[in-house]
């Protein structure tokens, strides 16, 4: 969490959020109106926000580790944008710091270079968009990493990513597997494109595939941006 972002939970009036993210900052809203909501109802709960935005009072949307990667940044910036403009809530995006960001640096230096970021969550994007998606970013040798890549009903699409990824690059290519990123129970693995599946993986995981040049040297996982060295 950000310095900016921890002084606007606390300077909020009320706290919106999923009820997940909502208790990882416990410890900075006792005391305040909390609107929580689980999954499948992100419309409800940033229309909560929007509502209370609008009665006006200060409200922090709890959404992730960057609200507007993943996050529900857009989703109320949409409906806050149905309301006439001398009526309209101010939305101020506080950047945060992202799930991918957080595993790279724990991992090494792995996003040096080009590199995609696709979800595997198919509630929202067909599977075959995803799949797609994933194709392209492989033939393209970018970095791939991987959100939400297993959850106890999605199962098999982690296990065809890598067939998609092995077609277009060695199977020792360097993958790393972060879990719960600067969070209680962090830990790591690095593995490789052939192997990787192997590892435990959950949603609360992220997913990082190295390129053709990703190489890993005393247990740091490097991708090189060409220089000279």
């Amino acid at each position: 969490m950000t310095p900016r972002a921890r002084e606007s939970i606390l300077d909020a009036d009320v706290i919106v959020g999923y009820n997940t993210y909502i208790e990882l900052v416990s410890d900075l809203i006792a005391g305040k109106p909390v609107i929580g909501t689980g999954m499948m109802q992100e419309i409800e709960r940033c229309q909560s926000a929007v509502d209370q935005a609008l009665a006006g009072k200060k409200v922090a949307v709890i959404s992730s580790g960057d609200p507007g990667i993943y996050g529900m940044a857009g989703l109320v910036l949409e409906l806050s944008m149905k309301y006439p403009p001398n009526i309209r809530p101010e939305v101020t995006i506080i950047p945060g710091i992202s799930a991918v960001g957080a595993s790279a640096a724990l991992l090494g230096a792995p996003l040096m270079h080009d590199f995609a970021v696709i979800s595997l969550s198919d509630l929202l994007t067909p599977w075959d968009v995803i799949r797609k998606r994933v194709e392209m970013a492989a033939a393209g040798d970018f970095v791939i990493a991987i959100y939400n890549p297993k959850s106890k009903r999605r199962t098999s699409q982690i296990r065809e990513v890598r067939e998609i990824v092995l077609k277009h690059r060695s199977a020792s290519t360097p993958v790393g597997i972060v879990h719960h990123a600067t969070r209680a129970g962090e830990n790591m693995a690095l593995s490789t494109v052939n192997e990787f599946t192997n590892e435990f993986i959950d949603m609360f995981s992220l997913v990082i595939i190295g390129n053709s040049q990703t190489y890993v040297k005393d247990g740091r996982m490097i991708t090189p941006r060409g220089y000279k060295v």
